[in-house]
């Protein structure tokens, strides 16, 4: 299960109630599809397990996406790597036009033992359609056979969608009203993942165990928290501590997620709150520095699970010039590293900053869609609370408009 433990003072529910009223209204509408999306995505898996069963000979999946199309996706690979999945499946990602990455990955793959999954919700991220065209390009595929080696998951009748009609290329839609960001449990996520053998029922189920928890049983703590985070007078940056490296994939889609929805202009006023992902306890000796003797402008996550398989027993062994540390002698390497976290999280609440914890069980599919449903429901709470628009996305709306004029001229 997932633990959420607050280490500072609650706010009396009559308070914040309002607010669980209008994420309730909000769900209610239809407007905001990401709430439900799990009811339409149980349907998916099949789907999509229908689509690849007769394709045994593709062992490569390699998704091109960007931002919502891909952060998650990556925070699902990192994190699932206790999951039972088919080692004959490997899921690459290309996220970005680095050429050296590219390179990198294009050069190791057989193509007719791959398939690209180009996702862009809105059919035209231009990253994304230019990595589509490189690839085309590199091994030299007709258009007449671009069906064998692509598959595109995009907007109903987007222009991926309606190119896609033209070549005979398999589609997966993603609902209309699910943005990008939060996208991560419709076919946007299911898709590839349940290509590669990993257990997307459980993943859904996991959010769904959110919703009911957040909706139905009422549990309060994400509203505490959103409220706190948005009412702060000093700290308006949001440190996600997470302690092991498989966490990595979900920082990066924790620092889009809560960024590119809660950075907005309202008005002439500049509302924002800032994200910033850490891992420990490698960053222990870094930032953590400045969270406890720099300015308290910060709130802070921590996040740890509690079980990892195989973890090794740091061995018995002792050095005449390193007795100081054999106090970790015969302790499991996964209990080094949750000590560390409950070490570091008392010294930040020792110094009266605002601090909670967030526990899972074990790396697996159901915390997973647990935990992204919970950060989804956190950042439309704050969204409503801070008064502003959590889905879209002005700011990088005007960047994409610069790139196209400066590459035209």
């Amino acid at each position: 299960m997932l633990k959420n433990t607050l280490f500072f003072k609650k706010t009396e529910l009559s308070t914040i109630q309002s607010y669980a009223n209008r994420i309730s209204d909000e769900k209610t509408s239809g407007e905001i599809g990401y709430y439900n999306v799990m009811d339409s995505s149980f349907e998916l898996i099949s789907q999509s397990k229908e689509f690849i069963k007769d394709k045994k000979h593709i062992k490569n999946f390699v998704l091109l996406g960007m931002g919502g199309s891909s952060c998650g996706v990556k925070a699902l690979k990192d994190f699932l790597v206790d999951e039972d999945k088919d080692e004959d499946k490997r899921l690459f990602i290309i996220d970005n036009t680095s050429s050296h990455t590219f390179n990198k990955i294009i050069k190791t793959l057989n193509l007719e033992e791959s398939m690209f999954i180009v996702t862009s919700k809105s059919g035209t991220t231009i990253e994304v359609v230019s990595l589509f065209k490189l690839v085309i390009a590199y091994f030299g595929i007709d258009n007449s056979n671009l069906h064998k080696y692509f598959i595109f998951i995009t907007d109903e009748n987007s222009k991926l969608d309606k190119l896609g009609q033209e070549l005979n290329i398999s589609r997966f839609y993603i609902p209309a009203n699910v943005g990008g960001r939060f996208s991560i449990l419709s076919a946007v996520g299911i898709v590839p993942l349940s290509f590669c053998g990993y257990d997307t029922k459980a993943l859904l189920e996991g959010a769904k165990a959110c919703y009911e928890d957040f909706f139905t049983h009422k549990k309060d703590e994400i509203l505490q928290k959103a409220y706190h985070y948005c009412t702060h007078k000093n700290a308006n940056i949001n440190v996600l501590f997470s302690y092991a490296n498989e966490f990595r994939g979900f920082n990066e889609w924790y620092v889009q997620l809560i960024a590119e929805s809660l950075g907005k202009k309202q008005g002439y006023k500049r509302i924002g709150l800032t994200p910033i992902a850490l891992i420990g306890a490698r960053d222990q000796h870094s930032f953590l520095q400045l969270i406890m003797d720099g300015p308290k402008d910060k709130t802070v996550t921590f996040l740890k699970v509690l079980k990892a398989k195989n973890s090794p027993l740091i061995p018995n062994i002792s050095f005449s010039q390193l007795k100081e540390c054999d106090f970790a002698n015969n302790i499991e390497l996964q209990k080094l590293l949750n000590t560390q976290c409950d070490a570091t999280m008392q010294a930040l609440i020792s110094e009266n900053l605002s601090v909670d914890l967030i526990e899972l069980d074990s790396f697996d599919a159901w915390h997973c869609g647990y935990l992204m449903y919970y950060y989804e429901l956190l950042t439309s709470a704050c969204g409503i609370m801070l008064g502003i628009n959590a889905y879209n996305q002005p700011g990088v709306e005007t960047g994409k408009l610069m790139l196209k004029k400066l590459l035209s001229i």
